[in-house]
């Protein structure tokens, strides 16, 4: 039996971020059944005619509905998670037939895109953990079971960049050269710079020194193996996780706190590159630098911190993005030498002109350049992990070097669907109250300007040059959501598992999500005081939900402060022609444990001010209603 609070405050006018978080909410239910029937087949799969020629592909086509079951879990259609299993399978069974997967997993491929990937996966497992259990365990194994070849247990290493279910896949390409274009070339110059840039000879050196040990990369592959944990609460995947993300901390402990991107097979750094802790694929020197390396730390760092209990993990991330900080500079955009142009024209929009601080993506012989605003997604994910001081006060610091002003909320969709990390925090120090609904009409903007880019291109014949339509066409917007109702930044994109301060359970299908009609807001997510509206927009019906702490309910509630009202003098009398101001008082209740029920009566709503013990629990995708 849980315990349950009854809300009692009556809901006279809407808050206007209620109607518009349920407005997006039916927006949404819209748009990917739009999608469904323009872009994909009866069986689910993509309408894709052509080959795949490279190995290169496997993450567009999952990456399209990679928000889909995440949608489903903030409280979307009953229908979705189905059809989002369905387009699963039909994908696997298409990306099989092109010859892109063994056994319905990646034949071998680098984490930076194998993250992306598995995202749909992740999600598919936290909202049906039984009917995905055996496949996901089957894929984890890969890493975790030294038999298939893929982890060297005595040096601690991934023992290949492009990794899977194929043993036989070597290499980063499978001809004579590696496929490095002009424009590539041209944008960010070539692989093992120190070396002459002959094609045949540099495609020979990338196969003999990248394509061969490990790379800072690989550690996106603690995300599969601590899905397989919270499924089974199996100690070996644990184990896995301390031993390998440990290894990775030790390398940066010896490089004076900088992560290194590259391991021998003989474990150590540099083996293949003259002792260079730099130039690993997918590494400091490669695309994109700290936004393929600084991702892949923070999942393992992160996953192998939720699996053992310990926050130190954390520490292989803080060094490398403390440096990059210290040698950050204040330019305007229009000024920096960055690689990635088309990605903050969009975000900065006008403040491409504002001088801000820029901070090193990369770092080679010469030291480091590629000079970006900083990503904000690796230090949001740090500080909402340990709510500690000092990660707190890492991003006060980086907002008071900012030029422009984090309470702008702009109209885009990231491919990682996410980028609005500032104006999130700004609302979250109390400096923006109107964040709420800015930033879910901005939500309702992106949905609306991808179906119009369906309309305009259903039907089409995709060629392979242009898969990444889907992606860009994708009509389902879940940052704004996962921000407001589950107090949390979006998922760490390159193969991240969800952080959540509170999730819900309709207790009355016993599904998750948010009841029909129910909408939430998180305004502060304190460990001691995680404040929490909810709000039954239903004048007839009445909603029952379960507040869970914590994405996989990992933390405890100790006490649950919420908002009473006692009095019913507010109807007035039987000739009164207005109410008055209901009376507000408030209750308190021990919980202990990670799930509270709330009883939603019609057109009622509740403020809760819940106090957590962080992390008191193992985590797991266990709900309120399992056994």
């Amino acid at each position: 039996m849980l315990p349950v609070i009854t809300a009692s405050v009556p809901l006279l006018e809407p808050p206007g971020w209620a109607i518009a978080e349920r407005g997006l909410f039916d927006l949404l239910d819209q748009a990917w059944r739009r999608f469904a029937a323009a872009f994909t087949g009866p069986d689910g799969r993509l309408r894709y005619t052509g080959e795949l020629s490279t190995r290169d592909g496997v993450d567009d086509f999952y990456e399209t509905f990679f928000n889909w079951p995440q949608l489903y879990l903030l409280g979307g259609a009953a229908d979705l998670l189905p059809e989002s299993e369905r387009h699963w399978e039909g994908v696997t069974r298409q990306l099989t037939e092109l010859g892109m997967l063994h056994d319905e997993y990646e034949r071998g491929y680098d984490w930076f895109h194998q993250g992306e990937s598995l995202l749909l996966l992740y999600f598919l497992c936290m909202a049906a953990p039984e009917r995905w259990r055996d496949r996901a365990l089957r894929f984890a194994e890969l890493y975790v079971d030294p038999a298939h070849g893929v982890y060297d247990p005595a040096h601690r290493i991934i023992r290949r960049p492009h990794n899977g279910s194929d043993p036989a896949r070597e290499g980063l390409f499978d001809g004579d050269s590696y496929p490095w274009l002009p424009h590539e070339a041209r944008t960010y110059g070539f692989p093992l710079e120190w070396l002459p840039p002959e094609d045949s000879a540099l495609g020979e050196q990338m196969r003999r020194r990248m394509g061969t040990g490990d790379t800072a990369v690989n550690l996106a592959a603690s995300g599969l193996v601590l899905n397989a944990l919270l499924l089974t609460g199996d100690p070996r995947y644990r184990d896995w996780l301390a031993e390998y993300v440990g290894a990775w901390r030790e390398r940066a402990t010896a490089n004076g706190g900088v992560l290194p991107d590259n391991v021998a097979p003989d474990g150590t750094v540099g083996g293949l590159l003259e002792g260079r802790w730099y130039g690993g694929h997918y590494g400091w020197s490669w695309p994109h630098g700290w936004y393929s390396v600084g991702h892949a730390a923070v999942v393992g760092a992160l996953s192998a911190a939720l699996a053992t209990g310990d926050d130190t993990f954390a520490d292989l991330v803080r060094p490398a993005l403390d440096e990059i900080i210290a040698h950050g500079k204040v330019m305007t955009f229009t000024e920096a030498d960055s690689s990635l142009a088309s990605k903050w024209s969009v975000q900065l929009r006008e403040d491409v002109h504002t001088p801000t601080l820029h901070v090193p993506f990369r770092h080679d012989d010469r030291g480091w350049f590629d000079y970006n605003p900083m990503l904000m997604g690796v230090p949001v994910a740090l500080w909402h992990h340990s709510a500690s001081a000092a990660d707190r006060d890492r991003l006060d610091r980086l907002r008071a070097a900012s030029g422009y002003d984090w309470r702008t909320v702009r109209p885009f969709r990231s491919k990682e669907e996410a980028g609005h990390e500032e104006p999130w925090l700004a609302y979250l120090a109390g400096d923006d109250p109107g964040y709420p609904e800015r930033i879910l009409a901005a939500a309702q903007a992106q949905v609306r300007h991808r179906l119009a880019r369906v309309e305009r291109y259903r039907g089409r014949d995709v060629p392979e040059a242009d898969i990444h339509l889907w992606q860009q066409s994708n009509p389902v917007v879940t940052e704004a959501l996962v921000q407001l109702t589950w107090g949390a930044p979006q998922v760490v994109y390159n193969g991240g598992l969800q952080q959540a301060r509170v999730r819900y359970y309709d207790a009355r299908s016993r599904r998750p999500g948010l009841p029909p009609s129910v909408a939430a807001l998180v305004s502060g997510i304190a460990p001691e005081a995680t404040v929490l509206d909810l709000v039954n927009l239903a004048p007839q019906a009445a909603r029952s939900l379960v507040v869970q702490a914590g994405a996989f309910a990992e933390h405890h509630i100790r006490t649950a402060e919420y908002s009473v009202c006692d009095d019913p003098s507010w109807l007035g009398n039987l000739y009164d022609y207005g109410h008055g101001e209901p009376a507000v008082t408030s209750a308190s209740i021990g919980v202990g444990g990670p799930w509270l029920r709330v009883e939603l009566p019609p057109s009622t709503r509740i403020r809760l001010r819940l106090a957590l013990a962080m992390r008191a629990r193992p985590p797991s995708y266990a709900g309120p209603f399992d056994e």
